[in-house]
């Protein structure tokens, strides 16, 4: 690949930010966040691993569900928000893009990946090494954001992988990979995967008590988010 993504500082400097939006925003607590905890099922007594952690929404409703968490991210921000608010928890700081050496083969239940996936420059690569610390009845649950709401928003060939350089609203710089769905499920298999459900996720009720307007949009158009729960294939040798 000629175009990364990388580590990026930023995400430091507005992670207490990203916290306070997170927390209650439509995207993350009314669609997002109810879509992945449902795809994971019941987690009371599972080992979880948080990867891409965040400040730690995720791994406070998993621990409060009865989840033993690990969790890490690149931000050492992130990380710190994250053991703030989940004492129990274990968390670090560490890359995606890097191998697991800290976790051995087939020590974890669960595995999280939410909205991570596309700041990722070599997925299978990652990918892999979440399928080796997995059990081998256990089940990887990643979010991304919809395919096609990417392609309606920046157009050209939505068959062309590519780097995606753009400001947000709040002013976040952020630099990710578009790419189509078919290559999301090809990562999935050559990782050694398989696809066991698919979400293309509808907001809670409440959510149209937030954003009226964009809760419409959401519920007739695939243009937020899609989540996958998927399962080490016994039939892939590590």
């Amino acid at each position: 690949m000629t175009d990364t993504v990388g580590p990026d500082p930023q995400y430091d400097e507005f992670a207490d930010e990203f916290l306070d939006h997170a927390r209650d925003s439509l995207y993350n607590a009314h669609y997002d966040r109810p879509a992945c905890l449902a795809l994971l099922g019941d987690v009371s007594g599972r080992t979880v691993l948080d990867a891409a952690c965040g400040p730690g929404l995720y791994a406070e409703e998993l621990t409060s569900r009865g989840a033993d968490v690990i969790g890490f991210d690149q931000s050492p921000r992130m990380v710190e928000l994250c053991g703030q608010r989940v004492a129990s928890g274990r968390f670090r700081v560490h890359d995606l893009a890097d191998r697991l050496d800290w976790l051995a083969d087939d020590s974890v239940d669960l595995v999280l990946l939410a909205l991570a996936l596309e700041y990722i420059d070599d997925r299978t690569r990652a990918l892999k090494e979440l399928r080796r610390v997995l059990r081998p009845h256990g089940a990887l649950v990643l979010s991304r954001q919809h395919p096609t709401g990417d392609w309606i928003r920046h157009g050209g060939n939505y068959f062309d992988t590519r780097v995606i350089d753009e400001v947000w609203s709040r002013g976040w710089r952020v630099r990710y990979w578009l790419a189509p769905l078919e290559q999301t499920c090809e990562e999935l298999h050559e990782a050694g995967f398989l696809i066991e459900r698919l979400l293309e996720p509808r907001p809670t009720a409440e959510a149209a008590e937030i954003d009226h307007d964009r809760y419409e949009r959401l519920v007739r158009e695939p243009t937020g988010f899609l989540a996958i729960r998927a399962v080490p294939d016994p039939r892939h040798r590590q």
